[in-house]
């Protein structure tokens, strides 16, 4: 395994060029030590051959490997009975994985949710919405981790105590976690699922390591779910990946007149499965009977006010000034009862103290 880690540090020796090595000679170890000459003749070509020799030079393989088992950084082959089996069935998968995190990835079905970097109000609740539920459904929610959607898809998992993977566009290591503002969201993620990379130590993020995860987070997973996306998302990129790779692509319709929604929008006039609510996806993915882990969470009110609230507050951001005038309630009445109500998960304070019902 600390041969193939260490060959994997050598930019061109990708799943299908190490599956060649390894059909030549067997062992990453034979690899490793392997003469110029044996390499050039194991079908590499004979710049890749020429480059693995010369670089080998500069790579310690036990230097890696501890450098690796510092960081609690595990490594997944393509034959290991741990290698995600859907993975395994996209035309292209990484040779190597690797995962940071306690959590047997194959351990039940997933779901990607991805989305824009921008979002709105709308776009953040239904990540949020959709991810909880997914997680009360006992379905691990699958994202990229970047700014926007994916952090409200993860966050709306670990909210429900339920666990998500977030596939990076970079190595694993503390120092290279991209983008450092969720930092301290990929420190949760791991409490309940993992981080998952096919890139070696040191690798940091850049322009074509992205769509390269897309693929991953595409193969991992049952299906896609799309919350708002411009006309060039990236995330259309990984939808479009799903669709190459037979699966299935939900999307959540927006506004007509917003850019956000073009991207879904135009998903939906292509095919992909209009989603108002979990039941769409779980009902496509026939998941209803083999995933249920808990009932959503009734909201039965003991209060009055509680009740009152229920009635007012809706999908659409309400600032609670409002809230309170429409409830004919004083403000701090008001805002104690939804201050408990926010604890039950029944409403959440978006920001600007305006409230919406999950």
């Amino acid at each position: 395994m600390k041969y193939l880690n260490a060959l994997n540090k050598i930019a061109g020796v990708g799943a299908k060029r190490m599956q060649l090595l390894l059909n030549f000679f067997e062992t990453g170890e034979n690899i490793w030590h392997a003469s110029l000459e044996n390499l050039k003749n194991s079908a590499v070509g004979e710049k890749l051959a020429e480059k693995i020799f010369l670089e080998k030079a500069n790579i310690n393989p036990d230097f890696e490997w501890e450098k690796m088992q510092k960081e609690n950084i595990q490594m997944i082959t393509l034959p290991d009975s741990l290698y995600p089996a859907l993975l395994k069935e996209i035309n292209n998968p990484p040779y190597i994985i690797y995962t940071k995190g306690e959590f047997n990835i194959n351990a039940s079905p997933m779901i990607s949710i991805v989305g824009s970097r921008r979002y709105t109000a709308y776009g953040s609740q239904i990540a949020t919405s959709l991810a909880k539920d997914l997680a009360s459904a006992g379905v691990i929610v699958v994202s990229g981790m970047a700014l926007g959607i994916d952090t409200f898809a993860h966050r709306g998992a670990l909210d429900n105590d339920g666990r998500t993977i977030a596939v990076l566009g970079n190595s694993l290591d503390d120092i290279n976690i991209y983008p450092r503002d969720n930092f301290n969201l990929s420190r949760e993620i791991m409490r309940g699922g993992a981080l998952v990379s096919e890139y070696p130590l040191e690798m940091p993020a850049g322009p074509m390591t992205f769509p390269a995860r897309n693929r991953i987070i595409a193969g991992l997973t049952l299906g896609t779910i799309v919350i708002e996306a411009g006309e060039k998302s990236g995330s259309l990129i990984t939808a479009n990946m799903a669709l190459e790779y037979n699966r299935e692509i939900f999307s959540v319709p927006g506004s007509i007149f917003s850019p956000l929604s073009f991207g879904t929008n135009n998903l939906i006039k292509s095919g992909a499965r209009v989603v108002t609510g979990i039941k769409d996806i779980l009902e496509e993915l026939d998941l209803n009977k083999e995933t249920t882990r808990k009932e959503l969470s009734p909201k039965n009110p003991t209060t009055a006010e509680e009740k009152i609230l229920l009635k007012i507050i809706s999908a659409d951001p309400l600032h609670i000034d409002n809230i309170a005038k429409l409830a004919k309630l004083q403000t701090a009445m008001c805002s104690g009862t939804l201050s408990m109500m926010e604890i039950k998960g029944w409403v959440k304070n978006i920001g600007g103290q305006n409230y919406i019902q999950l």
